[in-house]
């Protein structure tokens, strides 16, 4: 299928690896030229390597990087000194870290809701208007299931990531950006064979002393499909989204979990 996105620009955060680095991925395959972001240096320096070394990007799509903090209002205005105006724009943030609330004071409240509720506002508020003049954009926003079924443990995250949620809920539904094919939805990860999940496995391994394959495995058995999603099917759905096919679809929340939510809704 054509995804009708070939030359155009995006924007992708966090996308030196992961979920990020899915939606890069899959994004240039279809011809899209992409910026991408994120801290580590050097990792988003190997990211733009694997990207312009893919097979299937077409020989003139272009790969730039910026090595910043978006989350800071520094780094956003480096990206927007680098280029103006975007087509896709994919807000990702890591994730804040688990725990038990009683331990969390206001800083590590602020600090989550800064990266994972106010920079993607942040990003929406800067690009849409130019979107909609264009008449052609697309925001997809990684946020987590845990939305929709909240984990104790991750408190920041259902906190910050729902506020989110409630805000794109609103303006998604605008005329002036429904109207002008402009379209802002959330794709909820569960779990998926990241670094991410690795890492919390190894956590968990110190503390209950099972190996980390034994922690891994016990998540696989909790997902219906039982096994953990990869980057490049989530990569493959974000693109989709970004498609001019997904026009009439805004203002969702797209959950690839593997069947693990247990609810109708």
């Amino acid at each position: 299928m054509d995804l009708g996105i070939a030359g155009k620009w995006a924007l992708v955060c966090g996308a030196s690896k992961g979920l990020g680095f899915g939606c890069a991925q899959a994004l240039v395959r279809e011809g899209v030229n992409v910026l991408i972001v994120a801290r580590g240096a050097e990792a988003l320096e190997a990211a733009v390597e694997k990207l312009i070394a893919e097979p299937s990007r077409p020989a003139d799509t272009a790969v730039q990087h910026l090595a910043l903090d978006i989350t800071t209002a520094e780094g956003r205005a480096k990206v927007f000194e680098k280029r103006a105006e975007f087509d896709i724009v994919v807000t990702n943030a890591g994730g804040p870290p688990p725990g038990d609330f009683r331990d969390w004071d206001r800083e590590a409240w602020i600090k989550a809701v800064d990266a994972n509720m106010l920079t993607p506002i942040e990003l929406i508020k800067a690009t849409v208007d130019g979107m909609a003049a264009r008449g052609y954009g697309r925001v997809i926003n990684i946020t987590s299931s845990s939305v929709k079924a909240p984990i104790d443990v991750l408190g920041l995250s259902n906190g910050a990531r729902s506020g989110l949620t409630g805000f794109v809920a609103g303006v998604a539904r605008t005329t002036k950006l429904a109207r002008a094919n402009v379209t802002i939805n959330n794709l909820l990860p569960g779990v998926f064979d990241t670094d991410r999940v690795r890492g919390m496995a190894q956590g968990t391994s110190q503390k209950t002393g099972q190996p980390v394959e034994a922690v891994l495995e016990a998540r696989r058995a909790n997902i219906p499909a039982r096994r953990f999603g990869t980057t490049e099917e989530f990569g493959a759905t974000c693109a989709f989204l970004c498609s001019q096919h997904a026009s009439y679809i805004t203002g969702q929340n797209i959950l690839m979990d593997g069947g693990a939510y247990p609810g109708t809704y």
